[in-house]
């Protein structure tokens, strides 16, 4: 699909959703799946809050964000507007920022250090509030992504749950660019497979795979959650001091 230089029309918002969404339900029907079982998520991280607004108005209610002072200055009045909202971190997160994330949003993906974690059990219980939770793996292993080790992902679950009493939800991914996703996406989902029973709630865990550029083949592989951002948007603007 060709991108518009340019942020799209609040027209050209609706069709593209709309064509995403097909997209998207095709791919999981020529796998073998109920498009149900896939979530789309919009990727809304520097956009402006009139930039979302067709998408919320088409009825879109599934967000990505990647940062936590972003969100806060353009969601909670969006929120007001479209109730039944969902925002979900999909970007690195700071532990100094973990009381704000656990109130603001309702899923964290991209969980991977030990000091994250300790930080969001002390701020989960007194909030009484629990967003969904994804231990993010780094599949290249790249030293300038998160996420851990794929060798070290048993160890860091089990740690989640015996050390820190934390409720893990699934496994996210961002694969190397450049490079087929395929490879990482069947790696990210025999990790899923594996610790399906022992280590994951609900019984039917997420697994947040696929961008633009390779959300069919993440569907192919049981992605519960793909993550799109230009395809709905358009090209991104850079992103404005908060």
């Amino acid at each position: 699909m060709a991108e518009s230089a340019s942020a799209p029309t609040a027209s050209d918002a609706v069709e593209r959703l709309a064509a995403v969404r097909e997209t998207v339900a095709r791919a999981a029907r020529d796998s073998g799946r109920d498009p149900a079982e896939v979530t789309l998520m919009a990727v809304s991280k520097t956009f402006p809050a009139e930039a979302i607004e067709p998408v919320l108005a088409a009825g879109h209610r599934v967000f990505g964000e990647n940062y936590v002072q972003e969100a806060k200055a353009k969601w909670p009045t969006l929120r007001e507007r479209y109730p039944g909202v969902e925002i979900h971190l999909i970007g690195p997160l700071q532990s100094n920022k973990a009381k704000e994330a656990v109130a603001l949003f309702d899923a964290i993906h991209s969980r991977g250090r030990p000091s994250l974690s300790d930080a969001l059990a002390k701020e989960i219980a007194p909030q009484n509030r629990r967003p969904r939770l994804l231990v993010q793996v780094n599949t290249g292993e790249e030293p300038q992504k998160g996420g851990v080790l794929p060798r070290e992902t048993d160890a860091f679950l089990e740690a989640c749950r015996e050390r820190w009493g934390l409720t893990i939800d699934g496994l996210m991914a961002i694969p190397p660019a450049d490079v087929a996703s395929v490879p990482f996406f069947a790696e990210m989902r025999a990790l899923l497979d594996r610790h399906r029973s022992a280590m994951f709630e609900p019984a039917a865990p997420w697994l947040s795979l696929g961008m633009s550029d390779d959300f069919e083949e993440a569907i192919a592989h049981g992605a519960t959650h793909v993550r799109i951002g230009t395809r709905l948007f358009g090209a991104r603007p850079p992103r404005q001091p908060v």
